[in-house]
């Protein structure tokens, strides 16, 4: 067999410097493979679950919506959840899209939920809007467009200043 040509003998030799590195061993030795890791979501739902069901959870109907107060006056607020709980245990778990709003955004329907905690931060919401009114009413009686400069006949001239 007759020796192979330069630009063969220059490919092959780049070829092995290319694949001399994935080698675990030495010359004779399998290629290292890739590992691959799989995403594995499956397998927590299912250990959460073998562990709720050991507490023996069990789930509530009918509910439609779940609002869970926080410190600052913002408002955890769950639309159409599942609830689970176990009594005995005292867990309640609540599983669905949460949302963080205020507690303005929920304040209609929400007024009978509020507990003596809360009390503070609807006292303030409300003096906020009180105090928005009083500002609203006394500037639209003492002419409440003094931030709207009197432009007159001329536009260019007013915007040039």
């Amino acid at each position: 067999m007759p020796a192979p040509s330069p630009e063969v003998a220059a490919a092959r030799a780049k070829l092995a410097a290319k694949f001399d590195a994935v080698r675990t061993g030495g010359k004779g030795t399998a290629r290292r493979t890739k590992l691959t890791k799989h995403a594995s979501t499956g397998a927590d739902d299912k250990q959460l679950q073998a562990q709720l069901k050991r507490l023996g959870v069990n789930s509530i109907p009918g509910i439609e919506e779940v609002n869970m107060f926080q410190e600052d006056g913002t408002v955890l607020h769950f639309s159409a959840p599942k609830v689970q709980a176990s009594v005995a245990a005292n867990t309640y778990v609540i599983t669905g899209h949460g949302e963080n709003k205020r507690l303005e955004e929920l304040l209609p329907g929400i007024i009978n939920q509020l507990g003596p905690d809360n009390l503070a931060n609807l006292k303030r919401i409300a003096e906020g809007f009180s105090a928005a009114q009083a500002a609203g009413a006394g500037g639209a009686a003492d002419g409440g467009d003094e931030d709207i400069p009197d432009i007159g006949d001329n536009f260019e001239e007013v915007s040039k200043q």
